[in-house]
């Protein structure tokens, strides 16, 4: 079946995405940096967005979180800095799962009016929503104001005599007050409650998830024979989460990215999913699943993609800075074959090191061949985030989670880059220019050209071993055209020889001869001679690569 669309995910922090203001003091508060609005996602952004070649939008860190920053005066409640992330506060320490988070808002009691309005500006384009589902863990001082009548909050009717019960939200430790290996000042939590990171005492350090408080699904983790499950009857947990999600569903959002999902056992997700898809079927569930062990599981569960994160992109992290051979992409690929239509292919997100930091690539050039592999190699969805396209560095020192090739999700912060890409874009860079187009030109190719959105795929690195180090070339072929494409990871341009074995043209049913055939990359016309007795010479472009396109 032909695909009208393969999906493109645009992820993007309205946190830092809007923010305009160029005051950049590290660890600054909200008065001293500002922050971005919902209000400032206008049409003008989106469509720049969907020009790029997205067919999603991931906002990040929409739903209500700890937060240094004080809303009393809105009646929301107020958390204590010592157990927050950054002054900001993290996305996912999330302390109502049915709010909007006010530091997003230019109206804050009218701040899911704000996010309704988004939904309409995204969807009015075209555009598809994502948002984050939180289920592993909470901040530590949940409380909702905002879920519906008749919602029993988290932990409200637990017994927290009891370290598990599957009528209990939380896991609860003896009667021992919450004391960590750091001074949380005048916080008190008594019983102390397990940290999100699966950290069951009472005194979790900061390198643990230590703001955040672990949910109970039904498996007790400190039974005396080791872990045990207990699903008959259904845990509490399980219809409160699921209610959370039918009522972002109930919005018109269009997906689910589902943060360390592979914490929460699969027979959740296939309760839950099952019962979303039954009244919204077109709904996807993305899973930041890190365990390849685990794939097979959580896509049965009903996911419909997981992160192909210590599969892919640690390949092609370690393709592009010449730590493995180009050879490897083959080996990754065949490692999720059954499963790969369903795998995430990114190069960056929140979590990972940007491109053009010190700590990758220092140049965002050099990840052109991995995006051409990640956009063409297959029909599977790709990731681009924002400022990816603009060769953003990460190199800002913004606060708490210092210079370390990271954009931060904890402090308020402009973002030079993205600033100027989308608000002020005379002041943007030559190269930063020239990098988005050539990110945006792979993206709409991607789509755009059918024999690369849903061609079928024929890996050649088999019978071109001279290749093996720096370079990676693959077929797709659809009922219009066959695409011969050839990346090369090399720092110098390379003239290589690329033979096709007959088994590429028995397999693919492809015709012998010579045709006129267009580079895509640089649309120049070319001739190219089919032949499983000659091997197709090409030039190919230092850290670029060449798609030839042959009508057929």
């Amino acid at each position: 079946m032909a695909l009208d669309k393969r999906i493109i995910i645009y992820q993007l922090l309205p946190r830092l995405f809007g923010n305009k203001n160029t005051t950049r003091k590290p660890n600054g508060s909200i008065e001293d940096n500002g922050c971005g609005k919902l209000n400032d996602i206008t049409e003008k952004q989106l469509l720049q967005i969907k020009q790029l070649g997205a067919t999603h939008v991931w906002f990040t860190g929409v739903i209500r979180h700890a937060t240094a920053t004080s809303y009393a005066s809105f009646d929301i409640p107020t958390q204590h800095a010592e157990i927050v992330k950054g002054k900001a506060g993290s996305p996912y320490a999330i302390t109502d799962y049915y709010d909007i988070d006010p530091d997003l808002a230019v109206d804050v009691p009218h701040r899911m009016e704000e996010f309704e309005n988004l939904l309409k500006r995204a969807h009015h384009l075209g555009l598809k929503v994502i948002i984050d589902f939180v289920p592993n863990h909470v901040a530590r001082e949940y409380h909702s104001i905002a879920k519906p009548h008749g919602v029993r909050d988290l932990g409200e009717t637990d017994d927290p005599s009891m370290h598990f019960s599957v009528e209990n939200n939380f896991y609860y430790c003896w009667g021992q007050p919450f004391e960590p290996r750091f001074d949380v000042g005048s916080y008190k939590e008594m019983p102390a409650r397990a940290t999100g990171n699966d950290h069951f005492d009472n005194h979790p350090s900061r390198n643990d998830w230590y703001e955040t408080v672990k949910l109970n699904y039904g498996i007790d983790y400190c039974d005396a024979g080791g872990k045990s499950e207990h699903f008959y009857p259904m845990p509490d947990t399980w219809g409160k989460m699921t209610d959370v999600l039918f009522y972002w569903a109930s919005k018109g959002v269009d997906g689910f990215r589902c943060d360390m999902a592979e914490m929460v056992p699969s027979q959740f997700w296939t309760f839950a999913i099952s019962k979303l898809k039954a009244t919204y079927p077109q709904l996807i569930f993305i899973g930041e699943v890190y365990n390849p062990m685990l794939y097979a599981q959580y896509l049965h569960a009903g996911f419909d993609y997981l992160y192909d994160k210590v599969g892919m992109y640690d390949c092609l992290r370690d393709v592009t800075c010449h730590r493995r051979p180009a050879a490897d992409i083959t080996r990754q690929w065949q490692s999720t074959n059954e499963m790969l239509h369903s795998m995430l292919y990114f190069l960056e997100n929140h979590d990972e090191q940007r491109i053009a930091s010190d700590f990758f690539a220092a140049n965002a050039w050099k990840a052109v061949p991995a995006l051409m592999v990640c956009a063409f190699l297959q029909t599977n969805p790709l990731m681009i985030y924002n400022g990816q396209e603009f060769g953003e560095s990460g190199m800002d020192e913004e606060g708490f989670s210092g210079r370390d090739g990271r954009t931060t999700i904890f402090d308020y912060w402009s973002v030079e880059s993205v600033r100027r890409g989308f608000f002020d874009r005379r002041r943007m860079t030559a190269d930063a220019r020239h990098i988005e187009k050539t990110v945006r030109h792979i993206l709409q190719l991607s789509n755009n050209e059918s024999v690369l959105r849903e061609g079928a795929f024929f890996d050649l690195m088999y019978v071109n071993m001279p290749l093996a180090s720096r370079q990676y070339a693959f077929l797709r072929k659809d009922a219009s055209a066959v695409a011969l494409v050839v990346v090369n990871f090399d720092d110098k341009p390379v003239r290589c020889d690329v033979n096709l074995p007959q088994h590429a043209f028995d397999f693919l049913s492809i015709p012998q001869g010579t045709f006129s055939a267009t580079e895509l990359m640089s649309d120049q016309s070319v001739e190219i001679t089919l032949s499983p007795n000659a091997p197709v010479t090409a030039d190919i472009p230092s850290r670029s690569g060449c798609v030839y396109k042959i009508k057929l």
